[in-house]
């Protein structure tokens, strides 16, 4: 693929196929961002048409069979299991195992045999995975929402690596660039998605969970995994790549078209919402939780040159209420994956867009209320968390009026 090039998926007559096309009416410097579209109700956000949408939106939502390649360990079979509520590409309560054994003379952290993930299921009962003694690290992580990606994935790195900057001393977000698996040479880009910030594109991350918990392989990701270090080819009927890169293909086209969580607009409007919203500013949540970030201009390369930014996406001003930075919060799980060993107890900032639509809160879903999830920050957050304390029983009241609205 040859950028700067948008990949599309259109309809024809009678199958879904894929396009490279050049972006059209790049945005000029000068013109003003407008906001990005919102909204809990499966209509696209202008990327694609609403009729492919619902095509990709339908492969998205798809179970997979062991004749399409399901397993032969795994932790879902389809997308939509663990993207759901309150409708497709949302957040759900699935969580995942993940594992490693870390030395601190030698400052290395090593794998569960298998990779750090710990699948829950399998096609078999012979190759469940077991989780193996002498891996004392061990974290369950929360499965996390996708609507308003396509923002997310159309941000410029250098507006990550501003935010940083200007996040103050002790404070200041990890950068991890990884490697963008459908870009040319594999090249790299600020790390975005994943609670290790482990992609930068949409469509790796699709490669890399459709592998890792559908058990599906493509072209991006061809390789089986094993069950704890073990072949499994015993089991797998299906010859690798399971999926010629189609599925995939219509997951990032479905994330890219999906609009954001939107605000419950009624209790935002409130007082104690709006005065919850000042108290978020004054006490230093929104440092991390960072309220607003601009896209790129239309046709500007992101994802390592793999993506140009079309028009649906460019120059929107959306609200995730998170830097997609790594910090250390004092709640990570020792997991190293694709950075350094510092980032072994840092978790990307949860976005709290959506926040009011689960129950389970932190990257391990142990948190069940929104105060014992603020109670539970510690490290870099220990001064924020030291003025929550401080508030009147009022004021924590107004704050937590304001995260209902998120």
């Amino acid at each position: 693929m040859k950028a700067p090039t948008t990949l599309f998926v259109y309809l024809s007559a009678s199958s879904l196929a894929l396009a490279v096309v050049t972006t059209q009416g790049q945005s000029q410097p000068h013109d003003p961002p407008t906001e990005a579209l919102t909204g809990f109700d499966n209509l696209t956000n202008g990327f694609i048409t609403q009729e492919e949408f619902e095509v990709a939106r339908a492969a998205f939502e798809e179970r997979d069979t062991i004749g399409r390649g399901l397993g032969p360990v795994y932790n879902a079979q389809s997308c939509a299991e663990c993207h759901q509520s309150p409708i497709t590409g949302a957040i759900s309560q699935i969580t995942e195992l993940r594992a490693g054994h870390y030395d601190a003379a030698s400052d290395t952290f090593t794998d569960h045999p298998g990779g750090s993930l710990i699948h829950s299921r399998a096609t078999n009962a012979a190759i469940i995975e077991q989780l193996l003694p002498g891996y004392e690290s061990r974290s369950f992580r929360t499965s996390l929402n996708t609507l308003g990606d396509g923002y997310v994935e159309a941000v410029d790195d250098n507006t990550f690596r501003s935010i940083a900057q200007h996040q103050p001393p002790g404070m200041q977000g990890e950068i991890v660039l990884v490697g963008v698996l459908e870009s040319r040479n594999n090249r790299r880009s600020v790390g975005r998605f994943g609670w290790k910030s482990q992609h930068a594109s949409l469509l790796s991350f699709a490669a890399d969970a459709y592998l890792n918990e559908v058990g599906v392989t493509s072209p991006l990701a061809p390789t089986e995994n094993t069950s704890n270090g073990q072949s499994v080819a015993a089991y797998d009927p299906t010859p690798d790549p399971e999926d010629d890169g189609e599925d995939i293909a219509l997951f990032a086209a479905f994330m890219r078209a999906s609009k954001a969580p939107p605000r419950d607009v009624v209790l935002a409007a409130t007082p104690d919402a709006q005065d919850g919203e000042v108290v978020f500013d004054t006490i230093g949540c929104s440092t991390c939780h960072v309220k607003s970030i601009t896209t790129a201009p239309t046709g500007t390369s992101v994802a390592g040159g793999a993506f140009a930014v079309p028009a649906a996406l460019g120059n929107k001003v959306f609200h995730p209420f998170g830097d997609f930075l790594l910090h250390d919060v004092g709640t990570g799980d020792g997991i190293v994956q694709n950075g350094d060993s510092d980032t072994r107890n840092k978790v990307r900032t949860a976005p709290l867009w959506g926040l009011r639509t689960h129950n389970r809160f932190m990257h391990d879903g142990e948190s069940l209320t929104v105060n014992a999830a603020i109670l539970r920050h510690a490290g870099e957050a220990a001064d924020v968390i030291r003025r929550y304390r401080d508030l009147s029983d009022a004021q924590k009241l107004q704050l937590l009026t304001f995260l209902a609205s998120l």
